[in-house]
């Protein structure tokens, strides 16, 4: 997280009646205007950012990359407010340098690899890992919601782990690549499974545990430090916050703004399960692994998998499952009316990678799918 970011924290105690912040994390593709294909670009849009809000926007681990972090905020207006504000300002700084800015999980167009940042722990995650890069940029979106301390947040980890296929299906954001529709809506999820610490969050037995596992992790090799922790839900490293990190950044402020409060509602309503001493659903890890091979896969076009009970589903059906479990605490938070409004958006017009394809299935041009995600990314 960037700048004042650091003073992201929860606001109540476990099943208490106060309310959680949130916040959101989102990584964007800087791409050539005319022909939609990458570009290492990211030193020249910097420089173009407003001085104001450079401490929101940070470089991320290709040169083709650049991302924003939300303050942290009790008010859903408050994180829409302030993406919305910092997706402008990116959109225009990235123009003044003669390029253009894409919320979309990875480049659609074929074209030259962009170089990592030149970083001291990039270029040892290069020389260790070697051909592991995903091609253009791999951008997705993570979502930080205050909690109280570690242990809970640790089982709070373990009650959200159920749930967060269905988020991943609605955030899918990138069905092309190399100029090609791929199958899945969600190609940047398969580029990102090559990192080998990239995975379903394990069920935990406790603080002490998760940090036994960081640490035998990073002994193992598969990770340097706790950084690259890459888990679909984790505790951040920095914050006091939950991190679910499972999706493709979403195109528009309006579906950011969707995730975000569902993720918040996710998390609420786990607390108030440990609170009352209501124990997790101890899902199969590879039922796990399953259910989000099936989300990025079919998004919400398709069938998603049921972890209640393994049974294939509607992911609408699925989705719809979650809202109804969760209801109560985007009551709470006096979200309830926004989601609704922005869940019958999403009835029409579909995830990210469906608008993707109904652009490109009307005009058969790829750059006109660049160019109707450029336009939703500046909202």
């Amino acid at each position: 997280m960037s700048g004042s970011l650091a003073e992201r924290e929860r606001h109540a105690a476990p099943g208490g009646t106060d309310l959680f912040t949130v916040g959101v994390e989102e990584e964007f593709l800087l791409v050539d205007p005319h022909t939609g294909a990458a570009v290492p670009a990211v030193d020249l849009v910097m420089e173009q950012v407003p001085a104001e809000l450079r401490g929101q926007v940070e470089r991320e681990f290709q040169t083709s990359q650049i991302e924003i972090g939300s303050p942290p905020a009790l008010e859903l207006s408050s994180i829409r407010h302030s993406l919305g504000v910092l997706r402008a300002a990116l959109a225009d700084a990235a123009e003044r340098a003669g390029v253009r800015v894409l919320a979309i999980g990875t480049g659609p167009v074929d074209g030259p690899v962009p170089p990592v940042v030149d970083k001291p722990r990039f270029d040892r995650m290069i020389e260790r890992f070697r051909l592991l890069v995903p091609g253009p940029g791999n951008n997705g979106m993570h979502v930080h919601v205050g909690i109280p301390d570690p242990d809970t947040g640790v089982q709070v980890l373990n009650h959200v782990r159920p749930w967060l296929p269905i988020l991943h299906a609605v955030t899918t954001n990138s069905p092309f690549a190399k100029g090609e529709d791929t199958g899945y809506a969600s190609w940047r999820s398969v580029e990102w499974e090559h990192w080998p610490s990239v995975a379903p969050t394990p069920f935990l037995e406790s603080h002490a545990h998760y940090q036994r596992l960081i640490r035998q992790l990073i002994a193992s090799g598969v990770m340097l430090d706790e950084g690259m922790l890459y888990w679909y839900a984790r505790l951040s490293a920095k914050y006091p916050t939950v991190e679910i990190r499972i999706g493709d950044v979403c195109p528009s402020v309006d579906d950011a703004v969707l995730v975000a409060a569902l993720v918040r509602a996710l998390v609420a309503t786990a607390m108030t399960d440990i609170a009352g001493g209501r124990p997790p659903l101890r899902t199969d890890h590879h039922l796990l692994v399953a259910a989000h091979w099936r989300a990025a896969h079919d998004g919400l076009a398709g069938q998603g998998v049921d972890l209640t009970d393994g049974e294939l589903r509607p992911a609408w059906e699925l989705l719809d499952k979650l809202v109804d479990r969760v209801r109560p605490e985007l009551a709470r938070h006096d979200d309830l009316d926004q989601v609704t409004d922005l869940l019958g958006g999403l009835r029409r017009h579909g995830t990210g990678a469906a608008r993707q394809r109904a652009v490109f299935a009307r005009t058969g041009r790829m750059i006109d799918v660049v160019e109707d995600v450029a336009r939703q990314t500046r909202g």
